[in-house]
């Protein structure tokens, strides 16, 4: 890969910075533990009340150790308004409000993991959850800070690569692992913080994971595409093509396990970090690598070139992946006292990726991404009520796919972001504002394409809190605009991983959306609530749908641009019913629905999730905690053309934690039995939901210390 671009760039990274949830030196409100149980936003001082921020949600101690799994998107599925992609269990994006792809960021410290995740759904995302301190889940327009694209939203892991405090004793220990009998599991994750002085600290972290095959209810296809595959056995057994129908035959009784889905991850870092009252300076480096399997969709053997120039069908072993990622990053702020400037953060990572696609044990097509992305914030001091930020954030990454079945043609990305959040606070009344401009540049000297984007994003929010009541209403108002992805325009041909022709089209132009939403949040001692309606009306809108079509022996799956509609609403509650024998009794819930349509007659947007709602009950002691949940997921019958329906599932899980010295004791011993009545289930926002359903029932086991 050129490096000419990111040695050019070097005078901008120190101008572009660092994100809202970096504090110039500062402990973050999430203090030393791995997981810590406080389930309070990492943020800045100028949005940790901002209501902007309607709808944030926080996964962490406990409960992330419980919902650990290799990839981020399937860590989060319990949280109001979130699904995964679940492509497979090494590669799985989370999905917001239904959106997914390029309109959901995925952040780490607030920058984005620099890697090939959103470029397509079988793309891993180069974030371990096991060394995951907590991780938030933003969205509204408080997303305007990282992107004017994320109009789903954002997920921002907090790690600790980059210490933000320095530890009191000699030195801290945070470590965590555990078993997953559903795919015999095994994971082990652990990060160290060691005191050189009284302002330098050293850190270092590391993980592993291993798993085999996933365990599943009953058959591998999904009831329309096992159908299907049996009626084309009996096409090939009519016409005496006896192996061929017991390939078929065997592929359609396939049950019990998904082949090819093992996987194994290896993730190291390390960081130092000078803190003082007057601000703070850390860089790291980590390594990423990880081993996945790509399930393969029957009936998709394509053409491949012969040696007189023609094609010939030929069966290709299993698809697997194998990935790495080398990354430095460097977080600095300075404190800039009582002026209208409080201070000056400064956020920048380098990440060096790159992941082949093997048919068995041949090369298929190498995926190579550099990529720098750096941002600053002045953070303003509070003037009676009147605080904010203002800041700039600029990606440069140069992507190339290498080998015959290159789907997407080399090409380079830059772009240059201003933009701004302002808050006044009127007492019972708040005011918040956002803008964003981003200017990007997509260029592709092989196909000999060129062009620029000018993207503006805004949003107005009003929030109404009557005093000491706990109760909190408030409205979002939203302009969101976002530049079309490389892959949207430029893809055009065979993608071995996700078994599909994929076509982009260069002519398309910026995506528009106004937005609103209505919220409502009570919160008292032993009540919560939070209810959310939103909105989104879109002026070309781009999806990826199913043309119906087959090239090289490949559905086709082209890229389209109509007006669009998405509505829906997601809510939570949680309610304390008693307390006695030093137990607390709570009762808990979500719900979610988003229902998504193309308009002037194009049907439903594809890959909508349906209605969900989970309930649980928990028993919660300062050294035992007991929870069991009912998980529903309706039919999805509403679906796109070509696209197949999804039946609803009902899901039983139950855990206990035990804590041995205390709640503050630094021990955590966990064990969950998910999925109890091994259910037979799948996403309907996954690609592959028709032939890689979730895992059947899994026993895990985990412990959890820090010292």
């Amino acid at each position: 890969m050129s490096h000419h671009k990111f040695l050019t760039s070097a005078a901008i990274i120190l101008l572009p910075i660092s994100p809202a949830f970096a504090q110039s030196g500062q402990p973050t409100e999430t203090g030393d533990d791995f997981h810590n149980d406080d389930a309070i936003v990492v943020t800045a001082p100028y949005v940790d009340r901002i209501d902007i921020l309607a709808g944030t949600s926080v996964l962490t101690g406990d409960q992330l150790t419980q919902d650990l799994r290799g990839q981020i998107g399937d860590s989060l599925t319990k949280l109001p308004g979130v699904s995964s992609t679940s492509f497979a269990p090494g590669s799985s994006r989370p999905v917001l409000r239904g959106f997914q792809g390029p309109r959901v960021r995925v952040l780490t410290d607030g920058i984005g993991t620099l890697d090939a995740s959103n470029t397509s759904v079988d793309h891993a995302v180069t974030i371990d959850p096991l060394t995951a301190q907590s991780v938030e889940v933003l969205r509204g327009p408080a997303v305007l800070l990282f992107g004017g694209d994320a109009i789903g939203g954002a997920v921002n892991v907090i790690d600790k690569r980059i210490p933000r405090d320095v530890p009191d004793e000699a030195f801290h220990l945070d470590a965590v692992g555990g078993y997953g009998s559903a795919a015999n599991d095994w994971s082990i994750g652990g990060s160290l913080d060691v005191p050189l002085t009284e302002s330098l600290v050293f850190h270092v972290n590391g993980s592993y994971r291993d798993t085999d095959d996933v365990d599943i209810s009953g058959f591998v296809l999904a009831p329309e595409l096992r159908s299907e595959v049996l009626a084309a056995a009996a096409e090939e057994t009519e016409e005496g093509n006896l192996d061929e129908a017991a390939e078929l035959t065997e592929t359609a009784n396939q049950r019990g396990s998904i082949p090819n889905t093992a996987s194994r991850t290896i993730n190291a870092a390390t960081g130092l970090a000078y803190i003082t009252d007057g601000g703070n300076i850390g860089f790291s480096v980590s390594y990423y690598d990880t081993d996945y399997g790509v399930p393969s969709r029957p009936g998709t053997e394509h053409a491949h070139g012969d040696d007189d120039g023609g094609e010939e069908e030929e069966e290709e072993g299993p698809v697997t992946i194998g990935l790495e990622q080398i990354r430095a990053d460097l977080r600095a702020g300075v404190n800039l006292g009582d002026g209208f400037f409080e201070s000056l953060n400064l956020r920048t990572g380098y990440s060096d990726y790159e992941h082949t696609e093997f048919e068995g044990d041949e090369i298929g097509t190498v995926f190579e991404v550099e990529g720098i992305e750096a941002r600053a914030e002045l953070v303003q001091n509070d003037r009676n009520g009147w605080r904010g930020v203002i800041g700039t954030q600029f990606l440069a990454r140069d992507f190339n796919a290498i080998g015959a079945e290159a789907f997407v043609p080399k090409n380079t990305i830059e772009s240059l972001a201003l933009f701004t959040v302002q808050e006044v606070d009127l007492g019972q009344f708040e005011v918040e504002a956002a803008a964003r401009y981003d200017n990007t540049d997509i260029s592709s000297n092989i196909v000999n394409f060129d062009r620029s984007f000018d993207s503006f994003s805004g949003a107005l929010g009003f929030a109404y809190a009557p005093a000491e009541d706990g109760l909190k209403i408030g409205v979002n108002l939203s302009r969101s605009e976002r530049a079309p992805s490389a892959e949207e325009l430029l893809s055009n041909g065979p993608h071995i991983a996700t078994q599909a022709f994929e076509i982009g089209n260069p002519n398309f132009t910026t995506e528009k959306s106004w937005g609103g939403e209505l919220y409502a949040r009570w919160n008292s001692e032993d009540i919560q609530l939070s209810a959310t309606v939103f909105a989104n009306l879109f002026d070309d809108y781009i999806f990826e749908a199913d043309t119906g079509e087959e090239e090289d022996g490949l559905p086709v799956f082209q890229f389209f641009q109509e007006d669009a509609t998405y509505y829906g609403f997601e809510a939570s509650a949680s309610f304390v019913v008693a307390r006695a024998g030093g137990f607390e009794f709570v009762t808990d819930g979500v719900a979610d629905y988003v229902r998504a349509k193309i308009k002037d007659g194009g049907g439903p947007v594809p890959r909508i999730p349906p209605l969900r709602l989970l309930g649980g009950i928990a028993a919660k002691s300062d050294a035992i905690d007991l929870r069991a949940e009912l998980e529903w997921s309706d039919s999805q019958d509403r679906v796109a053309e070509f696209e197949t329906p999804t039946d609803s599932f009902t899901m039983v899980n139950a855990s206990v934690a035990w804590r041995p010295l205390g709640r503050e004791g630094g021990v955590t011993l966990l064990a969950a039995a998910n999925n109890i009545f091994d259910v037979n289930a799948r996403r309907h926002a996954s690609f592959t939901k028709d032939y890689v359903p979730l895992a059947g029932r899994d026993i895990r086991i985990s412990a959890k210390f820090s010292f």
